[in-house]
């Protein structure tokens, strides 16, 4: 898959990746103008921050969070935790247009009725880069991973099953949903390093959402 070829779509090609996972196109910039500022009014109130791995390393993406349910990582190791000021986790709530959003992508892409309950909110400066993971720290592995690109373009890595499987290099521009779930749900990715540049809305940097259902289901 090039670059090319992707910079040909038109917004709204579904791009099948696996099974289970798709590509679509363009995807969030009908809600641009909504999500962008209220993406903005959650960082003021939780602004980012570089967590430690529980090697103690710093990690180089910075994070932040919403809604009910924030992702941690510290010496204790990954985790979500419940969004709580007084406890030092004051995050706030999932703002709707951000939380519709991810439900419209997420039935786009076959699954109907995804109604998350946490946002992690990473931020990539050039240079910075995510090395193969799974998303394994939810508690309903049934819902899939939304995952919305804005800003710089960054390629990401689709993995197999295991981290020893090549992955498939998925280029990636603002307003580009990934969603992956199903038989899928657990496939190793990750990110290279985002190349230099200056976004016109976003500056110097990309700004990836990934939306879970990470408490279990009732």
């Amino acid at each position: 898959m090039s670059a090319d070829f992707f910079a040909a779509l038109d917004a709204g090609t579904r791009l099948q990746l696996g099974g289970e996972a798709w590509l679509l196109h363009g995807f969030a910039l009908d809600s641009i103008d909504d999500l962008l500022p209220a993406l903005k009014d959650v960082i003021r109130a939780a602004p980012f921050r570089h967590m430690t791995t529980p090697g103690g390393l710093a990690m180089s993406v910075a994070t932040t969070s919403c809604g009910a349910l924030g992702w941690i990582s510290d010496r204790r190791g990954y985790r979500y935790v419940r969004r709580d000021p007084d406890s030092g986790h004051g995050w706030p709530p999932m703002p709707q247009p951000m939380l519709g959003m991810a439900s419209k992508a997420a039935a786009a892409a076959g699954f109907p009725d995804f109604q998350p309950d946490a946002c992690l909110i990473n931020r990539y400066r050039p240079g910075t880069r995510l090395s193969l993971h799974q998303d394994r720290d939810e508690a309903d592995m049934a819902q899939p991973i939304v995952s919305v690109s804005l800003g710089l373009p960054a390629t990401f890595l689709f993995g197999g099953r295991t981290r020893s499987e090549r992955p498939v290099r998925v280029p990636l521009s603002h307003g580009d949903v990934v969603v992956w779930g199903g038989v899928d749900r657990l496939r190793f990715h990750g990110v290279l390093p985002v190349a230099p540049g200056v976004h016109p809305q976003l500056g110097e940097q990309r700004i990836n959402l990934t939306f879970r259902k990470a408490g279990a289901s009732a």
